[in-house]
């Protein structure tokens, strides 16, 4: 992985955890993903546009076609991350999603896309995924297995987590492929993207007008947040897919875990600070083993 690639993944780590912990403060459903959604389509508006007179004209069925299933599937990721941070604890749901999420796409790159990989990837990659189990698990579950509502609450956390993983490989092969192969911008990828989310989340909003007004006004700052930096993050993941292979920078985006570890525990008050921390070290090593190999 080039110096870049690492570079970027660092930065985009940073930015992740901080827009999760400031979406999971907001324990919003649909309706605040369209409220992100909306507010990302304003916000970015003028750099889209920016972009799109020298981009847009070369884009045929192939490329609209990539644009729209990434709409979808980050729909369906960002509602259900959102639907698990209401019905649990963000330190067990976070980790699930982003261990299991990077584990499937690293694996769709290498057995799909023909991706290769050496020994010192593979341990690596072995490392954040272990990192973040750990960050979800272990201690957490043993305590809980004496406490029927802890345990139903851990246990929702990791299903959520799962679930939210396999729309994070989901989008990251899509994504991926849309700007290694397809050549498509990053940016506009994900900005064009938003216009498919902003459609699809509508109808949340639309069937219960006066709630969705509440809720906007306790949540438009929250949103306004997540649709400012959000889209940064992953514009510099996906400029990093362009630099390194995809079944590298799958993991190495888990480094977000180091922060999310460090500091969003003690923001939400989540115990397991130790597990957490061990959890955060296999991450700091694994995404290590991935630059270097």
């Amino acid at each position: 992985m080039s110096l870049t690639a690492f570079a970027l993944i660092i930065l985009a780590g940073l930015i992740h955890a901080g827009w999760n912990i400031v979406a999971k403060k907001a324990a919003g459903d649909a309706r605040f993903a369209f409220f992100s959604a909306f507010l990302m389509m304003l916000v970015w508006a003028p750099l889209g546009w920016w972009l799109a007179p020298d981009e847009l004209p070369r884009w045929g069925a192939v490329e609209w076609g990539f644009v729209v299933a990434s709409g979808v599937v980050h729909v369906f990721y960002y509602v259900t991350l959102l639907r698990g941070y209401r019905k649990a604890d963000l330190t067990v749901v976070y980790p699930m999603a982003r261990g299991s999420g990077p584990l499937l796409s690293s694996l769709v790159a290498i057995v799909v896309l023909g991706e290769r990989i050496s020994a010192l990837g593979a341990l690596g990659i072995a490392a954040v995924v272990g990192g973040v189990f750990l960050i979800a698990g272990g201690p957490g579950l043993l305590r809980a297995s004496h406490d029927p509502a802890a345990r139903q609450r851990v246990r929702k956390g990791m299903s959520y987590g799962l679930l939210t993983g396999v729309f994070i490989a989901s989008y990251t092969v899509v994504d991926g492929y849309a700007v290694k192969v397809l050549l498509m911008s990053p940016i506009l990828l994900d900005y064009m993207g938003n216009f498919v989310r902003v459609l699809l989340l509508a109808p949340s909003v639309l069937r219960d007008l006066p709630t969705a007004r509440q809720l906007w006004r306790a949540q438009w700052r929250y949103a306004l947040v997540v649709a400012t930096v959000s889209p940064v993050a992953y514009v510099l993941v996906l400029y990093a897919m362009r630099e390194a292979p995809l079944s590298h920078v799958a993991p190495a985006r888990e480094v977000s875990m180091l922060f999310a570890a460090l500091i969003g525990g003690h923001l939400l008050g989540e115990g397991d600070r130790v597990a957490r921390v061990c959890g955060a070290l296999c991450i700091a090593t694994g995404v290590t083993a991935l630059a270097l190999g």
